[in-house]
């Protein structure tokens, strides 16, 4: 049975194997995200609070960055996808979270669905090729390779993590509250 909250975000399976259970909980915590950023225009992209230079806008671009380094470059040992590709990230590490000032808000959802999208297809992809067992095929410096059991457990942390960080920003923007 599929349980859809106020939100419109599925539940996880109750009880289900060990890659529906997962990727369950990854699209929770997409959906959650896309909640926190639903409705807003380009001044609550742009929004920040506290002493953080935190915005919305710079998380969502920052999550299209993850899921793409992750569930391509890492994963499939892909290049970096578009427009990842053409930054030189030594001079500029935090290039996401900055130059989302510049981007719409159409543009940032785009950005983000689409690095999403792919994702979905990459790690059906590997489940295919080797299931949660398939290793990474771009080896860290040291020559370790994380499983995508692994890779899955680190994007829901990385989600969830955030998704922390963007109930503090919207709840300052407008006082919408929710988990």
């Amino acid at each position: 049975m599929t349980i859809v909250d106020d939100q419109g975000r599925t539940e996880p399976p109750l009880a289900s194997d060990e890659t529906a259970t997962l990727l369950g909980f990854l699209d929770y915590q997409r959906a959650t995200l896309a909640w926190k950023c639903a409705g807003l225009d380009a001044a609550g992209f742009v929004a920040t609070t506290a002493a953080s230079s935190m915005t919305l806008g710079g998380l969502l671009k920052h999550m299209a960055y993850v899921e793409s380094e992750w569930f391509s470059r890492s994963l499939h040992a892909r290049d970096r996808e578009a427009p990842f590709a053409a930054v030189d990230w030594k001079a500029d590490p935090d290039w996401e979270w900055h130059s989302a000032a510049g981007d719409t808000p159409d543009q940032l959802r785009t950005l983000w669905q689409d690095a999403v999208d792919r994702s979905r297809v990459s790690v059906t992809e590997a489940l295919a090729a080797g299931g949660l067992d398939q290793l990474a095929r771009r080896p860290w410096p040291d020559g370790s390779a994380p499983s995508l059991r692994w890779i899955l457990c680190h994007m829901i942390e990385e989600y969830a993590r955030h998704n922390g960080h963007a109930d503090l920003l919207r709840e300052a923007l407008d006082g919408e509250t929710g988990e």
